[in-house]
């Protein structure tokens, strides 16, 4: 008798191979835990538009980011595009600090202005801080009254210090401020008593006057002007042709003008803020520019936005003394010192030099 076998089904033997593939297969991997978005930033204060102008330098939808906080009083702030970081002063705590996005702030240099032995109080340590032509950090020194450059590397700082500027007419300086170099490497600084531990009336003051100067190329130092109660903040126009001084002076919160093509010019009100002291907190102090030659000026309120010909088109009120600002990042953020907070606003302009 013949057998006849029977074939096993196609689609019984496909199960019986997929059973068995699957039986001898590793299980699959569990899934990846999600990532929680980071937080956003806490923000303070308010946008006051004045002025439709200030809707092209200002988006209408943004925010004043506080990046850090628990400074004495924060000052002085640079981008350093090279590293990618913000460094700025706390005047008080004679330290800087560096802030980095994702990593946050850390004292970074201490002492920064005061390098004596001799403990002291007041207002000891660096203020305004610029880089400058080759990238190196130079500053103003409160404690040791001078303008000095930090001759240390950026990845292992230490209070290493070549002077630019401690002496004007062989006079000991009060406590240098602010500064900004132009293109040419000359520096403009200037030099109020805020230093001093007992301002004014300190008896170690050699200069009966409150100065802004320049350092030219080859180190010797002049004097631009003694007519200002109390220069603080300084800044150039675009062309570099304008010297912007703030006076924080709350009898006379001003900022002033110098035309730098003739040294010897009288200086011209820019504005005038004196009447807005009473009412908001601050005075006029660091400024930063834009490329348009708008003035990111500290003072009464906040930050105000002052057009190139000098009108008020709006403020970025922080709510609290706000001592200076400037831009980083690709030159459309600008980083803000508030007294004890570093801030971060978005812009639609760039600064200077970005």
């Amino acid at each position: 008798m013949k057998i006849h076998r029977r074939l096993p089904c196609p689609a019984a033997a496909l199960l019986g191979a997929v059973l068995f593939l699957a039986c001898d297969s590793p299980p699959p991997p569990p899934p990846e835990p999600e990532t929680a978005a980071p937080e956003p930033p806490p923000t303070v204060g308010r946008i006051e538009r004045l002025d439709p102008r200030l809707d092209e330098l200002v988006p209408a939808i943004t925010d004043l980011e506080v990046l850090a906080e628990g400074f004495d009083w924060s000052e002085g702030p640079v981008w350093v595009p090279e590293e990618g970081f913000l460094l700025f002063s706390d005047v008080p705590g004679n330290a800087i600090y560096k802030w980095q996005e994702g990593v946050g702030a850390s004292a970074w240099l201490e002492p920064s202005g005061y390098t004596g032995t001799v403990p002291r109080g007041g207002e000891p340590g660096s203020n305004g801080l610029v880089l400058d032509a080759e990238g190196r950090l130079v500053m103003c020194q409160h404690g040791d009254r001078r303008v000095a450059r930090l001759d240390a590397p950026w990845d292992a700082p230490e209070p290493r210090f070549t002077t630019l500027a401690d002496r004007y007419d062989g006079q000991r300086l009060n406590s240098p401020n602010d500064l900004v170099f132009d293109r040419d490497g000359n520096l403009y600084f200037t030099d109020p008593p805020y230093g001093l531990t007992e301002g004014p009336e300190d008896p170690a003051r050699e200069i009966d006057f409150h100065g802004v100067y320049r350092v030219g190329a080859d180190g010797g130092v002049s004097l631009v002007t003694s007519a200002l109660t109390r220069p603080n903040g300084v800044a150039l126009s675009p062309d570099e042709s304008t010297l912007y001084v703030a006076n924080s002076d709350p009898e006379h919160a001003v900022w002033m003008t110098y035309d730098l093509s003739a040294p010897s010019a009288e200086g011209r009100l820019f504005f005038d803020a004196t009447a807005m002291v009473a009412e908001r907190p601050g005075l006029p102090d660091g400024m930063a520019v834009d490329v348009h030659g708008n003035l990111f000026a500290t003072g009464p309120g906040g930050v105000l936005v002052l057009s190139p010909e000098g009108d008020h088109l709006g403020t970025l009120d922080t709510g609290r003394a706000t001592a200076n600002c400037t831009f980083g990042d690709d030159g459309s953020t600008l980083y803000v010192t508030a007294d004890d907070l570093l801030l971060r606003v978005r812009l639609s302009t760039r600064g200077l030099g970005f």
